[in-house]
């Protein structure tokens, strides 16, 4: 299947199965942001909850945090974000579109109509949305929101140390939104100005910091793979010493073969100790950590798995879309991971009669309990598997007018469509064996 051919049954699939919507659709579409429909919010938190499983849930050492989207200025003055957040921005004379000059593959002619040596001098654009907090609107009220959630969990550090009983190494780990204002956003939901990180940042001693740089280089590469991604179209990339951030002595991409190019999921940096160091200059505050066994105080280094929430939910829809012939006809099937999949068990009473409403409804009462399970009786069931089939639901529960004699249900695998028979009674266990 051709990239451009994946891409557009991606949006398509997305809109027709309730994945993600255009925002604000009803009014002429607001560019650049998505909703999130039945099933892509419920794809998007189990992306969310498999990253907060294995970097929280599983980890001594991680604890959680939830900060503020709002923050005053002085953060990001300190963050150097105020200073440097920005993008070389030019304009195409001829046609008036707009270009991050760095993202040009020939800065001299613009992608949109072809002219060439047409652009307007570049000029710095800064990526962060300033609002006003409170009724007056003076220098005073100025508020930003937060470009990233990283901040958050520095300006937290001594907080956290002292409330956690943690030290060095440890990590402090958050899941929220963020907002930039890209110039040129695109992609689908790849690049947008209102998204959602994962970022964890790992507090070592200085010493231990090339070594957890690689730990967690290593760590997060696998989790995709852990997760269901073909080893073959995610890979791990180190940074240039020109690609660098000027406080960073490495850096390395986790990225995805997406339908336009290898192109970042997410970020593992070694920050050094620039974060903790910046905001205690500023602030007038002591953000190190005194070592009682070496009788030494340091300012910790740090090292930051930054991933992109939204980007991720949609390489994995990418990587799981597959088509294939089913008795001459077409069947699309997203191949996701359980733990990905929005659903985990599909309902399906053969009939809409009464009387398979009664065993069909105590069958998903029991079943959502323990996993997020759908319920659909309307059309033919063919059409319903493949409905399944679609959003990715490893299994269907089908029950039939045999089910009254026999009290038993047939169980249906989404990738090899293999059917097999099981006593209402072990229902649950057969599926606790499997959806671990």
């Amino acid at each position: 299947m051709a990239s451009s051919e994946l891409f557009d049954k991606i949006v398509n699939l997305s809109k027709r199965r309730g994945i993600v919507f255009p925002s604000a659709e009803i009014y002429g579409g607001f560019r650049s942001t998505y909703d999130y429909g039945p099933v892509g919010v419920l794809m998007l938190r189990n992306v969310k909850d498999a990253w907060w499983r294995s970097m929280v849930q599983l980890r001594p050492d991680v604890v959680g945090l939830d900060a503020s989207i709002l923050s005053p200025p002085a953060i990001w003055e300190a963050s150097g974000h105020l200073a440097n957040f920005t993008d070389p921005l030019v304009d195409c004379k001829s046609c008036g579109s707009r270009h991050r000059l760095d993202k040009l593959e020939d800065p001299n002619t613009c992608p949109t109509c072809g002219a060439t040596g047409e652009f307007t001098e570049p000029r710095q654009f800064n990526l962060m949305f300033k609002t006003q907090a409170g009724p007056v609107e003076d220098s005073g009220a100025i508020a930003y929101l937060r470009p990233e959630t990283a901040q958050g969990m520095f300006i937290n550090f001594a907080n956290v140390l002292n409330t956690s009983r943690k030290k060095p190494p440890f990590g402090i780990a958050q899941i929220g939104k963020s907002f930039r204002n890209e110039i040129t956003p695109g992609n689908f939901v790849f690049r947008t100005r209102e998204f959602e990180q994962m970022e964890m940042e790992f507090f070592v001693p200085p010493a231990e910091a090339d070594e957890w740089y690689d730990y967690w280089c290593n760590e997060r590469l696998q989790w995709y793979i852990d997760h269901g991604m073909t080893a073959e179209k995610v890979r791990l990339r180190a940074h240039e010493s020109d690609e660098l951030s000027h406080y960073s002595s490495g850096t390395s991409d986790v990225e995805f073969e997406f339908p336009w190019g290898w192109d970042e999921l997410e970020g593992i940096a070694n920050r050094g100790d620039y974060d903790l160091t910046q905001h205690a200059k500023h602030s007038g505050e002591k953000l190190d950590f005194f070592d009682q066994a070496s009788n030494s105080r340091y300012t910790p280094h740090v090292i930051e798995p930054a991933a992109g929430a939204t980007r991720t939910m949609m390489a994995f829809l990418m990587d799981a879309y597959h088509e294939e012939t089913v008795n001459d006809e077409t069947r699309t099937v997203l191949r996701l991971h359980h733990r990905i999949a929005a659903y985990k068990i599909a309902v399906l009473p053969l009939s809409k009669k009464p009387e398979l409403a009664g065993p069909s409804k105590e069958i998903f009462d029991g079943l959502s309990q323990r996993w997020m399970c759908d319920y659909d009786q309307t059309q033919a069931i063919g059409k319903r598997y493949r409905r399944q089939d679609e959003i990715g639901t490893p299994y269907c529960v089908t029950v039939d007018f045999d089910t009254l004699d026999d009290q038993a249900v047939t169980i249906r695998d989404r990738d090899t469509m293999e059917q097999v028979r099981i006593p209402i009674a072990d229902v649950e266990q057969w599926f606790a064996e499997r959806l671990v």
